[in-house]
């Protein structure tokens, strides 16, 4: 079996692997351990030197370490100051693939699904903030990570599940489904608190998809030749995303328990958020709403995007700079909740469809049933 048929057969797999690679690489980085470091030295990598206060003096003095991640060129280009310019460049090409020529009930489905799937978000994003804090609510959850998680499904996988158990119009809402992809909606749903994001730092976020939009819109060869980069550019933004956390970050309680409520909420509330919907505009199936109940993988790079844009709105005087550092403080607690969101719910999902697909044709078959009987009479 092959890297990629290993990584295709763990949820979350091409994103969530590279990850922990990150993580791990640079947990055991900054455990300065004398056999790493000493190889570093003999090979004459550049020290870095940072000055702390001595614990038995208290005086200030200058320590040299070394760490393989910080070697230069181009190793810490990727690891180090890649994360923000992949993610770019992999928003290009998922908006390049977005397509609005979709017929009218596919249409109609997707802007349900996405608005269903949206709402749930921030309402469950608001209670838990509202009743205890929006940085480190109930298990260290924050309003970044609530609303990230469960505004934004997995593509792929809902391609697969609709493909199965939907119809062709379930298929084709995956077009405007897919504009929940990337931070747009978290900063949305951020600006409706109340927080002061300026017109810049929207359109720092949303120039590179509104690039690749109007590049897939204007020819279908260039939208087949940025297709590719869709899922090339995953893994290598995903490791240099890992490098900034720590992997002891994944064992934390918060974080574990995090992730968990986020998975089963995103599943329960997003998808049966969704069903309603459907069945209130007079839908017959509703299993585009559960397969949509899910969080991607791509959804955690969004707590860094956000912090991104926390930062130029700060320098842009809209937003205090300790607002900002509030956001930056939970990228790595964040992304490891979606993280772990993304591997629940990429078991959840798929079997909340089966068991929906089932309860609808079981429906179906009562009713018939008893038209039949009536008839009959």
């Amino acid at each position: 079996m092959s890297l990629r048929e290993i990584l295709a057969k763990i949820p979350g797999g091409l994103m969530i692997v590279p990850l922990m690679v990150g993580a791990l690489l640079n947990t055991v980085d900054e455990m300065h351990l004398g056999p790493v470091e000493a190889a570093l030295k003999f090979i004459n990598a550049p020290a870095i030197e940072e000055t702390v206060e001595d614990p038995h003096t208290g005086e200030e003095v200058t320590v040299k370490y070394y760490e393989f991640l910080e070697i230069g060129g181009f190793t810490t280009a990727l690891a180090r100051k890649g994360t923000l310019p992949l993610i770019g460049m992999f928003l290009v090409c998922v908006a390049s693939q977005m397509n609005f020529r979709v017929g009218a009930q596919a249409l109609k489905k997707g802007a349900v699904i996405t608005t269903a799937k949206f709402i749930a978000a921030i309402s469950m994003g608001y209670l838990i903030s509202t009743l205890t804090d929006p940085f480190s609510g109930l298990f260290g959850l924050s309003l970044v990570a609530i609303v990230a998680a469960m505004s934004n499904g997995n593509g792929g996988l809902y391609l697969a599940l609709t493909g199965e158990y939907g119809d062709r119009s379930d298929v084709g809402a995956v077009s405007v489904i897919s504009l929940n992809d990337g931070p747009f909606l978290t900063l949305v749903a951020l600006g409706l608190t109340g927080e002061s994001f300026p017109f810049v730092a929207f359109l720092a976020v949303l120039l590179p998809m509104l690039v690749g939009f109007l590049l897939g819109q204007w020819h279908e060869s260039i939208r087949t030749f940025l297709s590719h980069g869709e899922k090339l550019v995953i893994p290598f933004f995903a490791f240099a995303l890992g490098t900034t956390m720590s992997f002891a970050a994944f064992f934390d309680l918060n974080v574990l328990t995090g992730g968990l409520f986020l998975g089963i909420a995103t599943v329960v509330c997003s998808g049966g958020l969704g069903v309603l919907a459907l069945k209130i505009i007079g839908e017959p199936n509703q299993i585009a709403a559960v397969a949509e109940a899910s969080t991607a993988g791509n959804a955690v790079q969004t707590p860094l995007a956000v912090a991104s844009a926390a930062s130029l709105a700060a320098a842009a005087g809209a937003m205090s700079a300790e607002r900002a550092e509030d956001y930056q403080s939970i990228v790595e607690t964040a992304t490891a909740q979606i993280s772990i969101s993304t591997i629940t719910t990429a078991i959840l999902c798929p079997l909340a469809v089966i068991a929906w697909h089932r309860w609808q044709n079981g429906c179906s078959n009562s009713d018939e049933t008893e038209s039949s009987r009536d008839q009959d009479e």
